[in-house]
């Protein structure tokens, strides 16, 4: 296929409807005060894969939950996991705990096990204390599997790439794309990887921000659908011919942020609806599919050390939630979309091809939706004529079996399908 070369944009310029609430300043997650974020990309080679040379198409993304005092003030976490085909080291003891006291990292499979042990040297060299006056500890590394443009068994992350994503990361816009461990992910057989969104809520439900960073890498074409519409079946058979993955269904870890004061219970009720928000971009959280989701609030900080016996947070009353849940979903649904349309074509291991989402014709197509769904003018007239009363349609006769979408409850079957309830004759008594 042509390469792709049309400018890349994010997905508001497409005019879908992203939901009722507005984006922070840089619609991402850094939008949630003292939260960075940082990106070590690795592109190297081409052709036929070789391992431990390459392609090298993967990298390592770094989130810090509060810039850089993670380890001596933590914040309150939780999660949530819709799919177990996939991992996020570290996270037992967040569910556990509910705190999150290391950087969050993102990257391929098989480098879970370097970017934990690179970030606990990067910790122990910050805090000298840990394993000694302070407990030990587990980072939280989330991966995704990029073996289709990526010589992953290479494991290429080094040491070096930890560090880059560690002291590159700031606040501000998010890169997107086919960047940090995002380089070499796919979602839906388009090119994906790192996509980012956020909102803001109105003064009256609290002001609170809620962003939304993920690592796309789920689905087959056909399952993709871009608010709502079925994108994916729509752009198919143009992509027909094309070799596709057909081993792996892919993942999608995705890091939630808030400065709404939420207990750690209530972390893990958001990450549900994070999963919701995935599910609208059509994912089926499939069988070899790992949907894993983090989430913390900044609004309290847990001390390490303490000689106090009491802490006190702050915590939102649970009958606020209504509003971040539904911030939650409409940026998660935005952050898959930015991933998909700020990545670019991208060819890897073997020459597998990944192809950027051709936005001229999905912009078309949301437009053309939109043409069609407006309400038709009325045409005028000087005077109208007496609306006809309208008949109520004939009841069907008692011998037919009524269609599903007509039967009363009591005719509708058990739900196991073993019993029907008999219908009520005219007279009123059973059949």
């Amino acid at each position: 296929m042509p390469p792709n070369t049309e400018i890349r944009y994010r997905a508001r310029e497409l005019g879908l409807p992203l939901g009722r609430f507005r984006p922070g300043k840089w619609n991402a997650l850094t939008d949630v005060a003292g939260v960075q974020v940082g990106h070590s990309t690795i592109i190297r080679g081409g052709g036929a894969l070789k391992r431990g040379r390459g392609p090298v198409r993967t990298g390592v993304t770094a989130i810090l939950p509060n810039e850089h005092n993670i380890f001596e003030d933590r914040v309150v976490g939780g999660g949530f996991v819709l799919n177990g085909a996939g991992e996020v080291s570290g996270l037992t003891q967040l569910m556990e705990w509910g705190l999150v006291e290391t950087p969050i990292f993102l990257t391929n499979t098989l480098s879970v096990g370097q970017v934990s042990d690179s970030a606990v040297e990067w910790m122990v060299e910050q805090y000298p204390g840990i394993g000694n006056e302070h407990d030990v500890l587990i980072p939280l590394v989330g991966e995704c599997d990029d073996s289709w443009l990526n010589d992953v068994a290479g494991r290429h992350v080094k040491a070096q790439n930890v560090r880059e994503s560690l002291e590159t990361a700031i606040s501000g816009p998010i890169a997107e794309g086919s960047v940090g461990g995002g380089t070499g992910m796919i979602c839906c057989d388009f090119k994906a990887g790192i996509g980012t969104s956020s909102r803001k809520l109105p003064q009256e439900m609290g002001g609170y921000t809620v962003g939304v960073l993920v690592m796309n890498n789920f689905g087959r074409m056909s399952d993709l659908r871009v608010a709502g519409m079925p994108i994916g079946a729509l752009l198919q058979p143009q992509f027909r011919s094309m070799a596709k993955r057909t081993v792996s269904y892919g993942s999608i870890i995705a890091v939630l942020a808030t400065d709404a004061p939420l207990n750690s219970h209530q972390l893990g009720r958001v990450s549900k609806r994070v999963g919701l928000g995935i599910g609208r971009a059509g994912s089926i959280a499939a069988h070899g599919s790992g949907e894993i989701v983090l989430a913390f609030s900044t609004a309290n900080k847990i001390p390490r050390t303490t000689k106090k016996l009491v802490y006190h947070l702050r915590v939102l009353v649970d009958d606020r939630l209504n509003p971040i849940y539904e911030a939650a979903i409409e940026a998660t649904e935005e952050a898959i979309l930015n991933s998909l349309c700020m990545a670019r074509d991208m060819d890897g291991a073997n020459g597998n091809f990944a192809p950027a989402l051709p936005l001229a014709e999905v912009k078309d197509i949301v437009e053309r939706s939109a043409f069609k769904m407006a309400p038709k003018p009325q045409a005028k007239t000087a005077q109208l004529a007496p609306a006809k009363p309208v008949q109520p349609p004939p009841a069907p006769r008692m011998s037919e079996s009524p269609r599903v979408g007509e039967a009363p409850p009591s005719a509708a079957r058990g739900a196991e399908g073993m019993m029907t309830v008999p219908l009520p004759k005219p007279d009123g008594s059973s059949s």
